[in-house]
């Protein structure tokens, strides 16, 4: 995965190849568990880094029509633009996650497939990922949850989402990496390499940032 900042690179990327794809997992991959944290279908979702994925298309045929979707990469925002003009509720925003135009308490979702461990990949990776993190928190209502889907163990993604700044209780789960032929979760196995990570972070109450394994 590129590092995430490289608009050249993504350009270039989204230019060369317009097809829809998907880093990790389909929306069918994920469904039962972060749905779990989806309280309503009108809850309103960011969802950051977009690029071309379908993960907001198919949340939208789901049932959430509130998304929110941006990347750093003006191309493929204009192409999404374009390709989902007519779905009500669904908006694309070319912006950096870093320094995010929204509003503090906006949404109640944030939902980040793949884009944490791209900022990972660049120079400057720590500081990057510590303002995208409190970016995210910042955007986040007082009982807003933000869902990371990561191909990070949690002995390194731990460090990142446990700070005592966010407050957040983090959940750990698991689903099974995407075989071919296959659609929806498949049975997990903890063996490294073979499953990725969803990491559910949520305002503990007594505002502490504990772990927990689903």
């Amino acid at each position: 995965m590129a590092q995430y900042g490289k608009t050249e690179y993504w350009d270039e990327r989204y230019t060369r190849d317009p097809e829809p794809f998907d880093w990790y997992q389909r929306w069918s991959g994920i469904r039962d568990i972060v749905g779990e944290y989806l309280k309503s279908k009108s809850a309103s979702i960011l969802n950051t880094g977009c690029g071309n994925s379908r993960l907001s298309e198919e949340m939208y045929e789901d049932g959430y029509t509130q998304i929110m979707n941006v990347d750093y990469s003006l191309v493929a925002i204009k192409s999404m633009q374009e390709k989902y003009r007519e779905k009500v509720g669904m908006q694309f925003v070319q912006m950096d996650l870093r320094a995010m135009e929204f509003p503090e308490g906006a949404y109640n979702v944030v939902i980040d497939k793949g884009t944490l461990d791209s900022v990972l990949c660049g120079e400057g990776s720590t500081l990057n990922v510590q303002k995208m993190l409190m970016e995210v928190s910042r955007v986040l209502d007082s009982k807003g949850v933000y869902i990371l889907i990561s191909h990070g163990q949690p002995s390194y993604r731990l460090t990142y989402l446990q700070r005592p700044e966010f407050g957040w209780d983090v959940k750990v789960h698991t689903v099974g990496k995407p075989t071919m032929g296959m659609a929806g979760a498949q049975p997990t196995d903890d063996k490294e390499g073979n499953v990725h990570y969803i990491y559910v972070c949520q305002r503990g109450s007594d505002g502490s940032g504990g772990a927990g394994a689903a």
